[in-house]
């Protein structure tokens, strides 16, 4: 199958003009006559993942390796380095990005992963309706994420209205109408903003509201007759107590 047919069913999928204008979702690496008979699914890119897939395998990725414009290629730099090794093993890569947040990642994460029900959609922010006190809302979504440690500004003892937005949604925040707001990176400036208007906020991590991702697109992958497999890069972070830091 040649990679522009799988970039065409893709586009039928998730549309690449959905994408947000500041993004670079698309064919990013790779020629669309080339033969393409291996498809890697990853949220990210890194060495370890390279080096794990064999030549001319095709890697879908969430976010895209070359993000804003290049202007040099300095090899052991990134992401420079990571795309030397992808050329040298004829890695095509295509990324399907906020186009996918909005068509498919944002909608699952709140139907599947929170088992809770879109009341509105604006965007890429999706929200809910609940019945819960802050405290049994934020341990839930702890347990949903598998959120080692749970970072959250709390303005209410209970929650009506929920938005979502998986990966890093704080740009957003003045245009959230909802008691809690669920999203990933949360900064000190951004609680602080929150705060002074009253939003609760709940982090749910970046990498762990995004790695469904892979998941996903396997579902409507397989009938393609190719050989498909989830081979999604690791979470760059690694958490610690002070106490496990001390033994």
């Amino acid at each position: 199958m040649q990679l522009s047919e799988i970039y065409a069913l893709l586009n039928d999928l998730s549309p690449f003009d959905l994408q947000e204008s500041w993004d670079n979702s698309g064919l990013l690496m790779g020629l669309g006559s080339q033969k393409i008979s291996k498809i890697a699914l990853s949220i990210d890119i890194d060495e370890e993942l390279i080096d794990s897939l064999d030549k001319n395998t095709l890697l879908i990725t969430h976010h895209p390796i070359i993000f804003s414009g290049l202007k040099q290629l300095e090899f052991t730099s990134y992401p420079s380095n990571l795309i030397r090794k992808m050329i040298q093993k004829n890695i095509s890569n295509i990324a399907m990005h906020t186009n996918f947040d909005k068509t498919h990642l944002n909608d699952y994460v709140v139907q599947e992963v929170l088992g809770e029900k879109i009341v509105k959609k604006d965007g890429f922010i999706s929200y809910i309706e609940i019945s819960e006190s802050f405290d049994d809302f934020y341990k839930k979504i702890s347990n949903a994420f598998g959120l080692e440690y749970t970072k959250y500004v709390q303005c209410h003892q209970e929650l009506k209205k929920v938005a979502v937005v998986t990966g890093s949604g704080c740009s957003l925040l003045k245009e959230i109408d909802a008691d809690c707001f669920l999203t990933g990176d949360i900064k000190y400036h951004d609680a602080m903003e929150a705060k002074s208007i009253g939003l609760s906020l709940i982090d749910i991590g970046h990498f762990e509201s995004e790695h469904f991702f892979a998941q996903i697109l396997l579902k409507h992958l397989k009938f393609l007759g190719l050989e498909v497999i989830i081979a999604s890069s690791k979470n760059p972070f690694t958490y610690k107590t002070q106490r496990e830091s001390n033994e």
